[in-house]
């Protein structure tokens, strides 16, 4: 599975943003689809993830209530919708896909898109 993320930037703090990540390779509904984020000097962590057909969800406790995670399965792309953001949600944002599950250890994740860098300025 190849994984293109897009739709970062930089916002001011308490905006939106909509990130996009585009699969291609295989059959995007077989797989689990995850998004981890990572700041400089800081470790990738999980940040959302949802089921082949989107039925599950899953969040990190810092971003519960304020992320979303979506996927349209026709169009072979997973969003994640970024509202209240903080100067905290700073990071280069990864988007991953593992077959069958969607877990929040990036170790379970087998393919990796580029990131795409999202930056808040207070």
């Amino acid at each position: 599975v190849q994984l293109q993320a897009s739709g970062g930037g930089l916002v001011q703090a308490g905006g939106s943003l909509r990130l996009s990540c585009a699969a291609s390779g295989r059959t995007f509904s077989d797989y689990g689809m995850g998004w981890f984020r990572q700041a400089p000097g800081k470790e990738r962590e999980f940040v959302a993830a949802i089921t082949w057909s989107g039925s599950s969800t899953y969040y990190a406790d810092s971003v519960k209530g304020r992320f979303t995670i979506s996927r349209d399965n026709a169009k072979n792309t997973v969003y994640l919708q970024m509202d209240n953001l903080k100067p905290e949600d700073t990071a280069l944002y990864h988007c991953a896909a593992q077959l069958g599950l969607a877990t929040m250890s990036r170790d379970d994740y087998e393919y990796w898109g580029q990131g795409t860098q999202v930056t808040v300025s207070s």
